[in-house]
């Protein structure tokens, strides 16, 4: 199948650039909102995570009896509540937001307002608050005239504030404004990871290649699978809600991967154009040469893409278990980007390749400067028969015991703080700390506590006084710091329940334990960010299992498919989960801990964004694999031809190693170059990923796994005889494959 694409995209390279350039204008307008529709990044949401549970009930319940109603405020700080001056313009504005159509209700610290106006004075009674009600049955679209209308009415109240009282200053803000700041920063972080990563990878790819030509071709397949990766989004924006984070996790992933499979495929076919050239000295059929070298590429780094990708949807569809909405979005949208990493690495790179023909096998103008030039020469795609990773390769088989313990104990070492990792779900902290929507609600916390959603809220469905009776017993529980009269909604009571300190803290995820186990005589829900959070950690664990169980048992059959083995996959599992806990580790021990703060420019939160832990397990796994399969690809080709396993495992790193490397590093650029973002939760996957890949290509590809084949010896290719024979009918190999003997 893969030959015969090959041969179908040397004969008609042109028809297929024209339908991949129709595809990324259509998909690339569309996202962007070309066409007149509403774009990708005005479709995105941000909020905690959500799962089904306890905290997920209640809130419907809730909004079922009382609709949630958007709000616009307004904090003026440096004054005096107490100015009549003030009172004039605050009576002033209120009358005139009162009065605009779709306003249901105005707040503001007023004579007359009692204990309510009182809630809208700050603690240290040098500031106000003023808010504005929207009408919950108002359209979308109206909504938003009414909001921008409140908001240029609060700006102007702002405005009038600071030019008639001296040292007033306003700031107006509204969740809505969060969500829009989150969408505006998921955007320029992107433009800003582009910016890095394409450009520092082109010239790593001008290095490895020794020019300009071939180097450009994953670059293009790169910036093709982004307009195709944010069409793709947008379709699914308009079946799913898509959180902000999605769109820069998935889009990172495909930029990697277009430009991990378009290295491998255009050094295998430069690779291919050489051998063709030295098995025929006299001067061949340029056409014939490349539509040859073309179809053995995809036949054999075709091959290995297609179970790259395969195996990475199937890690990424392990997400799909979870219940929580947002990794189920990020499962199916990054699955989609997989296939179009793959479809373009099977498809536009080889049009390319045949446009560009036998040029690409040519030494380009690179390798004749001075220094650039040697260092292409050492660093190039192709690999001389022996060399660096050879040797390296043979070293670590003279001591594979000591490789073995090494390593392991430094990948365990650095795995070590994920134990303490904690899990957090806080949308505005998700921004920088310089940024003006996460100020506002950062003061409006400090201000006005009591106009902010407590920590913990409960949902009742009894008389208001039986839960007025209960609330003292709420009081005396351990991380309670206060809580609020409870109050009618509709049918139902609702309590809150302040904590002390941090409201996502491990006091305030106890409290939810504890309010839970209470037995009030009625039917209770316990909802709230913390509530949130904690049916997030038990989804996690209740679900992993199954996630795990899935992907452990399809990869392992996958890799069966490749290598007959039973005990290569079991090897595999081992050293990438020894691979992610180091990763994982050391997001733990920068991030949660709070260790660079300054050169990563992030304020630590004391935890991770809750859907990041497994975010990265499913991608870094992916990743791993990726290698994994490169690497094997190329020791079962050595196999083929009769070497034996020490000799193949040798041949195999050595004829990978450099494509392994030069890959590793420019997805470590891609992924680095979305750490240089400020949206904290991005910054988090970057740097996870970059460093289970760095760590992946050096430490497990070139020491660990030449250590365990080595003492494994003839057992890495042990299999029962029902499955060698099941192998021989249903596996997939180029040639016939080596008999697997039985150990001994």
């Amino acid at each position: 199948m893969l030959a015969r694409t090959g041969r179908v995209v040397a004969r008609h390279p042109l028809l297929v650039l024209a339908l991949w350039g129709l595809f990324v204008l259509g998909a690339g307008g569309a996202a962007v909102g070309a066409f007149g529709n509403q774009g990708l990044f005005a479709r995105l949401q941000s909020g905690p995570v959500q799962v089904p549970g306890e905290a997920q009930e209640g809130r419907e319940l809730l909004a079922e009896q009382v609709p949630d109603s958007r709000r616009v405020l307004l904090q003026l700080a440096g004054v005096d509540p107490a100015s009549p001056q003030l009172q004039q313009l605050l009576a002033g504005a209120a009358a005139d937001l009162a009065a605009l159509d779709g306003v249901t209700r105005v707040a503001a610290p007023l004579p007359g307002a009692g204990a309510a106006g009182s809630a809208l004075v700050s603690a240290g009674g040098d500031a106000v608050l003023v808010t504005a009600e929207l009408d919950p049955a108002l359209p979308t679209a109206r909504a938003d005239e009414v909001a921008a209308a409140v908001g240029q009415r609060l700006q102007a109240l702002a405005d009038d504030a600071a030019a008639q009282l001296p040292g007033a200053s306003g700031a107006v803000g509204s969740v809505e404004g969060l969500v829009s700041a989150i969408s505006g920063q998921v955007e320029e972080d992107l433009r800003t990871g582009e910016a890095v990563a394409l450009p520092v990878s082109l010239l790593v790819m001008v290095v490895v290649f020794g020019g300009f030509l071939a180097a450009g071709v994953p670059v293009v397949g790169a910036a093709v699978s982004i307009a195709g990766g944010l069409g793709a989004l947008l379709a699914f924006s308009s079946v799913i809600d898509l959180d902000a984070s999605v769109v820069n996790v998935v889009s990172v992933l495909g930029l990697g991967l277009c430009i991990d499979y378009g290295l491998l495929i255009v050094s295998r076919y430069r690779e291919e154009l050489r051998a063709a050239r030295t098995a025929a000295p006299e001067r061949p059929h340029p056409r014939r040469t490349r539509d040859r070298a073309l179809e053995r590429t995809l036949a054999t780094a075709g091959r290995t893409v297609l179970f790259s990708a395969v195996t990475i949807a199937v890690s990424l569809s392990g997400l799909l278990v979870f219940g929580a909405e947002v990794l189920r979005s990020m499962g199916l949208a990054s699955v989609s980007v997989v296939v179009l990493a793959l479809l373009v690495a099977l498809t536009l790179v080889p049009a390319l390749l045949a446009l560009g023909g036998a040029r690409l096998a040519r030494p380009g103008a690179v390798t004749r400067l001075p220094g650039l030039g040697a260092v292409a020469r050492r660093l190039g795609d192709v690999s001389p028969e022996d060399g660096r990773f050879a040797a390296l390769a043979r070293r670590v088989q003279r001591r594979p015991w000591l490789v073995l313990g090494g390593v392991t104990a430094v990948l365990l070492a650095a795995g070590a703080p994920v134990a303490s990792v904690q899990l957090r779900s806080d949308g505005v902290q998700l921004l920088p700390a310089s940024s003006p929507e996460r100020r506002f609600f950062t003061d409006l916390a400090e201000r006005f506590p009591a106009a902010t959603s407590p920590a913990v809220t409960v949902v009742a469905d009894a008389p208001l006084q039986q839960v007025a009776a209960w609330s003292g017993r709420v009081a005396d529980l351990p991380g309670a710091a206060s809580v609020d009269p409870p109050e009618q909604a509709g049918d139902l009571v609702t309590l809150g329940v302040r904590v002390d300190g941090d409201p996502l803290g491990p006091e305030a995820l106890q409290l939810v334990a504890d309010l839970r186990e209470q037995e009030p005589g009625f039917p209770t829900w316990t909802t709230g960010q913390a509530a949130s959070v904690v049916d997030f950690t038990a989804d996690l664990a209740g679900r992993a299992p199954w996630a795990v169980g899935l992907v452990v048992v399809a990869t392992t059959a996958l890799l069966f498919l490749l290598t007959g083995s039973v005990l290569v996959p079991a090897k595999a599992l081992v050293v990438n989960a020894l691979s992610l806990g180091a990763s994982l580790g050391a997001v733990v021990w920068i991030f949660q801990e709070g260790h660079l703060e300054g050169p990563l420019g992030f304020t630590s939160t004391g935890g991770l964004e809750a859907f990041v832990p497994p975010l990265v397990l499913a991608f870094g796994f992916g990743l791993a694999m990726d290698y994994e399969v490169f690497l094997l690809a190329r020791i079962l080709e050595a196999r083929e031809e009769g070497l034996g396993n020490d000799a193949a495992v040798v041949a195999g790193l050595q004829r990978s190693g450099r494509i392994i490397t030069s890959a590793a590093l420019i997805i470590v650029i891609v992924f680095s170059g979305f750490v240089a973002g400020d949206l904290l939760a991005i910054k988090e996957v970057g740097l996870a990923l970059a460093v289970a890949v760095a760590v992946d290509a050096t430490l497990v590809r070139m020491l660990l796994v030449p250590a365990t084949m080595t003492l494994l010896g003839r057992w890495n290719w042990w299999a029962p005889a029902p499955l060698r024979r099941l192998h021989e009918r249903v596996g997939v190999t180029e040639h016939a494959p080596v008999p697997a003997r039985p150990p001994g």
